[in-house]
C-alpha cells in the first residue's frame, strides 16, 4: 500500500529542511511546492491526506491557495488543511477557520508539533498506516517539571471547568457584559497557554482586549471562535 502524501507549500530552504527532519521518520511521502502554482499542480496529479501551506509565497498567498480549494472541492479531495506561518494573528485565524483549515503552527514551532499535527491528520485519513504513538504535549516538561500526572489533572479539572466558562462567555454576551467577558477571557487565556493551547489561548487574549474596549463587533465572534475552542477541548 502506497504511503500517504502530505504536501509542504513552503519557499523557504531552511524551513523546507527542517520539516524533512521533523517529518523524516513517519510512514509518509513528503512533498515540498515552493509556489502556489506547483501546489495546486500537485494536487491535480494525485491526492494528500494533508496539505501544510505557509501564508507567504513568492506567486499568491497561501490565503488565496485555500480560497481556491474552497472553490474546488474536487482539488482539494479529503486532504486535512494545515497553515504554517508566523503572520497567525487574531484576525488572521478566524479567517483561516472561515477556509476549514484544520491546524495552525506558528513559526517557530517545535518538532513535536509538527510530528503531532501529520499524526492526528493520518489518523483521521482512510486506510492509512497506523500514526505512531502520540508523543508527550511539550507542556508537560516545559511548564509541569516533566510531572505528567499533575499535567493530566489539571487538563481533566479544567475541561470540566470550560463546560462552565461556555455558559457564562454566552450569558455575557446576551446581557452585553463586556467586563465580565474580559474577566472570563483574562483567566482563560492563561489556563489555556499552561494546557498548551496556544491558539485557544491567543483567542482569549484578543477576546480580553475588545471586551476591554466594549468593541462587541469583534468580541462576539472571537468569542465564537474561543467558545468553538473550547468545546473542542472539554
Amino acid at each position: 500500500m502506497p504511503l500517504p502524501r502530505v504536501l509542504l507549500v513552503e519557499d523557504d530552504p531552511s524551513l523546507q529542511r527542517f520539516v524533512q527532519l521533523a517529518l523524516e521518520e513517519l510512514p509518509i511521502t513528503l512533498l515540498i511546492c515552493g509556489s502556489v502554482a506547483e501546489a495546486l499542480a500537485e494536487l491535480a496529479r494525485a491526492p494528500v491526506a494533508l496539505l501544510i501551506t505557509d501564508l507567504m509565497l513568492p506567486d499568491r498567498s497561501g490565503l488565496e491557495l485555500l480560497e481556491q480549494l474552497r472553490r474546488e472541492p474536487a482539488l482539494r479531495g479529503a486532504a486535512r488543511l494545515a497553515v504554517f506561518s508566523a503572520g497567525l494573528l487574531p484576525d488572521v485565524r478566524l479567517q483561516l477557520r472561515s477556509l476549514d483549515v484544520w491546524r495552525m503552527l506558528a513559526k517557530p514551532c517545535s518538532i513535536m508539533a509538527l510530528e503531532a499535527c501529520v499524526q492526528e491528520a493520518l489518523q483521521a485519513s482512510t486506510g492509512t498506516a497506523a500514526a505512531p504513538k502520540k508523543p508527550r504535549p511539550v507542556v508537560v516538561d516545559s511548564h509541569f517539571g516533566g510531572n505528567a500526572a499533575l499535567y493530566e489533572a489539571l487538563r481533566a479539572s479544567c475541561q470540566q471547568q470550560f463546560v462552565h466558562d461556555v455558559r457564562a462567555g454566552d450569558l455575557a454576551c446576551e446581557q452585553g457584559e463586556s467586563q465580565a467577558l474580559r474577566r472570563l477571557a483574562h483567566s482563560l487565556k492563561s489556563v489555556l497557554e499552561s494546557l498548551g493551547h496556544d491558539e485557544a489561548a491567543d483567542l482569549a487574549r484578543a477576546l480580553e482586549t475588545r471586551a476591554h474596549q466594549g468593541d462587541w463587533a469583534l468580541a462576539r465572534p472571537l468569542w465564537q471562535a474561543l467558545r468553538g475552542a473550547l468545546q473542542a477541548i472539554a
